[in-house]
């Protein structure tokens, strides 16, 4: 049976992207590390490697090779994180990763919450848009808000609530707005969106009856930034959709009113995904209860930023 250990040396060079970055990070020196990389090579009979002066990458072999290294390392340090703290404080480093919204409105003001009661933990947050696989980037925890939850074999989720969306304008708009009476008018006012396809866009709306209908509307104002889309609604430029996070105070206020009750954006789902695995790891598994607990409005002082939020969070089964 291979050295483990070689397998992890390979991991950190591959993933560090050469021996000098990943003879830092071991503590190992170089020397070592390449000599032990070209053993590993020669036990498997395959270059993993491609080496040059200016660079160093992957072979179509040391891509499969690395996701099992990756898993084999992951596995280990959980194990170990998982018996050392057994009867500890939760400790370690969580990295979790945020929609831009979601972070600003809700969970960013509730991570000060978690850090002080866990004072060993380490949280790195990448906040982004765009989908990230939490094996593939190395994320323990994987927020969404998605209208459905992924099937995954792999990934297991939990289930904190649902962010519902709201149509809204602001209330000095809607004061010199003609009366609206159906999602047929929103094509003679100005509104604000996400997209606009030759300056056309479509709303997706559930109407009284149940149905959802994709209203047309022809946005004035275009960004694919929901903080940019608020400020502009708050500032009169047009309606415009929201998730309920991030208006409740305006309409709370009365800064923002809800155009065409009744008719509602189909609701998103907010969920973590992760690699079962490292739920078994205390400091993942305390942050993935705590958001559960929180951004279900459990407790006074962490349901302000997210009060509507208010189905009680459930683990989803996944297969395999």
């Amino acid at each position: 049976m291979q050295d483990l250990n070689d397998m992890v040396f390979f991991a950190e060079v591959a993933e560090r992207g050469g021996f000098t970055a990943a003879s830092k990070a071991l503590g190992v020196p170089k020397s070592r590390l390449s000599r032990r990389v070209a053993d590993l090579e020669g036990t498997l009979g395959v270059q993993l490697l491609q080496r040059s002066t200016r660079r160093l990458s992957l072979t179509p072999a040391g891509e499969v090779y690395l996701r099992h290294c990756v898993e084999m390392r992951d596995a280990a340090q959980a194990a170990a994180e998982a018996v050392s703290q057994v009867q500890t404080e939760p400790r370690g480093t969580v990295r979790i990763s945020c929609p831009v919204t979601l972070a600003q409105a809700s969970v960013g003001p509730l991570m000060p919450i978690f850090m002080r009661r866990f004072p060993l933990v380490r949280v790195e947050m990448r906040v982004i848009n765009r989908p990230v696989d939490p094996v593939e980037d190395g994320i323990d925890i994987a927020l969404r808000v998605r209208t459905a939850v992924e099937d995954s074999a792999t990934l297991a989720a939990r289930r904190f609530g649902v962010s519902r969306g709201v149509l809204v304008i602001s209330a000095e708009r809607m004061a010199h707005q003609g009366q609206i009476k159906g999602p047929e008018d929103l094509m003679r006012i100005d509104t604000v969106g996400m997209s606009a396809g030759e300056g056309r866009a479509m709303l997706p709306l559930h109407g009284p009856d149940g149905q959802l209908h994709h209203v047309p509307h022809q946005p004035r104002y275009v960004a694919d930034d929901l903080l940019a889309l608020k400020s502009a609604i708050v500032g009169g430029i047009g309606a415009g959709m929201l998730p309920d996070y991030m208006c409740r105070h305006e309409l709370d206020r009365g800064e923002l009113v809800e155009l065409l009750p009744g008719w509602t954006p189909p609701a998103g789902i907010v969920h973590a995904m992760f690699a079962p695995r490292r739920a078994q790891v205390p400091a993942v598994r305390h942050l993935i209860d705590f958001l559960a607990a929180h951004l279900d409005g459990d407790e006074p002082h962490a349901a302000a930023p997210c009060k509507t939020m208010n189905e009680r969070a459930s683990l989803i089964p996944k297969p395999g």
